[in-house]
C-alpha cells in the first residue's frame, strides 16, 4: 500500500469525521456528542471512530479546536487584508456577524463557555484561553483605531472590546428569539458604539 495515500485518506476520513461532529455539537453542544451518534452521521462503525480519537475528550477538543481554526479562516484571514484601523475592525466585527450567521444552530464556542462555565477541567481551560486570546485580538484591533486617530485618544480598548463581545452575544442570542431584527439591531449598535468613540 501506498503510505501518502494511507495516510492522505486517514487524514480524510479525520477531517469527515470531525465535521459531521462540528454539526452535531451545533446542535447538541460538546457534552451532547455521541460516539454512537457520530458513528451514524459518518457512516463508520464506533471503533472506526475510535481508532481516529483516542477518547470522547479527545473528539470534543479536537472539535473545539478545528472550531477555532474554522472561526480565524472565516473572521480574522478576511478582516487582515484590510488596512490597519477603522477600516480592520469593522471588517472583524463583519465576518464575526456572519460567522453567527452561517451557524444557525448555535456557535461552539460561545455553547462551550456556557457548558462548561462552572465545570474545571481542560475543556473549560481550553475555552478560557480561546475566548482570552480573541478577546486580545480584538482589543488590538481597537487600539490600532486609537493609534490611526479614528478613536478618540482617551478610549479604553479593553472596554471597546467587551462591548463588541456584548454586542456579538447579543446577537448570537437574539437571532434565536428576535430573528427578524437581531441583525439590524445588532449592527445600529455598532454604529452607535462607534460613533460614541468617535476622535
Amino acid at each position: 500500500m501506498n503510505l501518502c495515500a494511507a495516510t492522505s485518506k486517514g487524514t480524510a476520513t479525520r477531517e469527515m469525521i470531525v465535521e459531521r461532529a462540528y454539526a452535531i455539537a451545533c446542535r447538541q453542544g460538546l457534552e451532547g456528542l455521541s460516539i454512537g451518534e457520530l458513528a451514524q452521521a459518518a457512516g463508520m462503525s464506533k471503533s472506526g471512530v475510535f481508532a481516529h480519537f483516542g477518547s470522547r475528550e479527545d473528539l470534543q477538543i479536537t472539535v473545539l479546536d478545528w472550531t477555532a481554526r474554522r472561526f480565524g479562516e472565516a473572521v480574522m484571514a478576511p478582516a487582515l487584508r484590510q488596512p490597519r484601523g477603522l477600516a480592520r475592525l469593522r471588517a472583524i466585527m463583519d465576518g464575526w456577524f456572519d460567522w453567527v450567521r452561517a451557524n444557525p444552530d448555535g456557535c461552539v464556542i460561545l455553547g462551550a463557555a456556557n457548558e462548561y462555565d462552572a465545570r474545571p477541567g481542560m475543556m473549560r481551560e481550553r475555552v478560557v484561553a480561546w475566548l482570552t486570546e480573541w478577546r486580545g485580538v480584538v482589543a488590538r484591533a481597537a487600539q490600532m483605531c486609537i493609534d490611526s486617530g479614528e478613536l478618540a485618544a482617551d478610549t479604553d480598548p479593553v472596554l471597546v472590546s467587551f462591548q463588541l463581545f456584548a454586542i456579538t452575544e447579543g446577537l448570537h442570542n437574539a437571532r434565536l428569539y428576535d430573528p427578524a431584527q437581531a441583525e439590524a439591531l445588532a449592527r445600529r449598535a455598532l454604529d452607535h458604539l462607534f460613533a460614541s468613540y468617535a476622535a
